[in-house]
């Protein structure tokens, strides 16, 4: 019997090229984008289309057969650029983070999740998911993490990380399509169908579900939003992050009035803070 060799996986774009379009696109309407399409990053009431090559044709195309479309901006961009670097191997202990397009070995004591971004940001280098990671880590070594909500995932690294480090059940919800699409493609890369369930949703569907750990990288005003609703009511631990100095002193005590104590926090440069609480 002659085994197949598994394929290579495919390096990203050199050159990004993003059209701006107000409006919101249907399903079908990607049927008109052509093989350079790579995706629909959805904000508000516009659509950030995404391109491996030039595609102002295409755009055109798209624009008369769907007249209630407007054609605002367009930009071009390396992907090294877009992505802020970032497609090397990256350590934050106990975890490797590997783009899937390069060969990386095992390596001793560490736990090597393959992540490909996409267009979506999420790469592990800003501060903010990798004080998540470490948070992540932390609760794992004192409990079992049971079953985790990942809020707000985007490219899912929050999610294969609680996967990684022996969560039972995750479910990993965004808003954003794309992030959606990413994510998921993103837990078959690490053989996590069976833990990882990647959801199209918002926080505010989901947060109260039972769960021994919610993590929320997102927006401080839906985190506040969601305190007022007592939405953690169910949660033994929660990790919060993507807030800054201010947000974070709002937050904290916040969370002291819903019966949560302080167990550690993160700050980057007096910036970003990150906290974890519990029960």
């Amino acid at each position: 019997m002659t085994l197949t060799q598994p394929k290579p996986y495919p390096p990203p774009c050199k050159d990004l090229y993003i059209y701006l379009v107000k409006g919101v696109l249907r399903d079908d309407d990607e049927a008109l984008l052509g093989s350079g399409f790579l995706g629909n990053w959805v904000e508000a009431e516009s659509s950030f289309l995404f391109f491996s090559k030039p595609s102002r044709g295409r755009i055109t195309r798209l624009l008369a057969a769907r007249p209630v479309l407007e054609l605002d901006d367009e930009f071009h961009f390396a992907y090294e650029e877009w992505q802020g670097g970032g497609l090397d191997p990256l350590t934050i202990a106990p975890f490797l983070i590997v783009p899937p397009w390069l060969e990386r070995g095992p390596q001793q004591g560490l736990m090597t999740i393959l992540l490909d971004p996409g267009v979506v940001f999420g790469n592990c280098h800003h501060p903010t998911t990798q004080a998540c990671l470490k948070a992540l880590s932390l609760v794992a070594r004192k409990t079992p993490l049971g079953r985790v909500l990942d809020l707000g995932t985007g490219t899912g690294i929050l999610a294969l990380a609680a996967a990684s480090l022996g969560a039972s059940e995750v479910l990993a919800v965004d808003l954003n399509p794309l992030c959606v699409k990413t994510a998921a493609r993103n837990v078959e890369l690490n053989g996590f169908t069976g833990i990882v369930r990647v959801l199209k949703a918002r926080a505010e569907d989901v947060a109260a579900e039972p769960a021994n750990l919610i993590v929320a990288n997102i927006h401080y005003e839906v985190i506040k939003g969601l305190l007022k609703k007592n939405a953690f009511c169910e949660t033994a631990n929660l990790i919060i992050s993507g807030l800054m100095r201010s947000q974070y002193g709002d937050i904290t005590v916040r969370l002291k009035e819903f019966g949560f104590h302080l167990i550690r926090e993160w700050d980057h440069d007096m910036t970003w803070y990150t906290v974890l609480a519990g029960r």
